[in-house]
């Protein structure tokens, strides 16, 4: 599989209409810096905002908007200001419940299905229930048939370029698809957006 090939537009067209029709509010952008002015033109300043790791959010310059220009209140900042060793539960429930989380995800199927995989989960509450606003920013060529191919684009592409990462931001010896989150609809209106980059962006 061309796992970086971006899709035809009638794939992208049927995509947009099955993920909107599954309550994920979807729209459509050229370029990585039309999805960074996308996404800050939907989140209030001031607002409580979890980026969680995610090279698509830091490649786009997204993150270090967010968490650096003090228009925000950063959880990411709030996090790394704590100990794990001593304040690891308060750290997972701050993680676990921001007013806004923004990160990308691992594949899109054609039915609006939404794959997102890690290593220790730290994301996936908040995608999946406990923030009140999920941004997700995803290049097109992240769409996949179905939640098949969905899997092996995890296992053959995401996981090792993910691996090689780890390795070099944190010295480890790889990465795992530990915990998997499949979210085939949102059913709170209005509280999921995804924004489709017509380019290659993440992994």
């Amino acid at each position: 599989m061309e796992w970086n090939k971006l899709v035809s537009e009638d794939v992208l067209s049927a995509t947009i209409k099955t993920l909107n029709a599954n309550g994920i509010s979807t729209i459509v952008v050229e370029n990585g810096e039309e999805a960074k002015r996308k996404a800050l033109e939907l989140i209030p300043e001031k607002a409580e905002v979890f980026t969680v790791t995610s090279t698509t959010v830091n490649d786009i310059g997204l993150a270090k908007e967010i968490n650096e220009s003090g228009k925000y209140v950063s959880v990411r900042d709030m996090l790394n200001d704590m100990d794990r060793r001593t304040q690891g539960r308060e750290m997972a429930r701050i993680g676990a419940a921001p007013d806004w989380v923004v990160g990308s995800v691992h594949a899109v199927t054609e039915s609006g299905n939404v794959i997102i995989a890690s290593q220790t989960g730290s994301q996936l509450s908040a995608y999946a229930h406990g923030a009140q606003h999920v941004i997700w920013i995803v290049g097109t060529q992240k769409i996949v048939k179905d939640l098949d191919e969905g899997m092996k684009r995890i296992y053959e592409h995401s996981l090792p370029l993910e691996s090689e990462r780890a390795k070099k931001a944190y010295g480890a010896p790889g990465s795992a698809v530990n915990k998997l989150l499949i979210v085939n609809k949102e059913v709170v209106p209005n509280r999921t957006t995804m924004i489709l980059v017509k380019e290659r962006l993440g992994f």
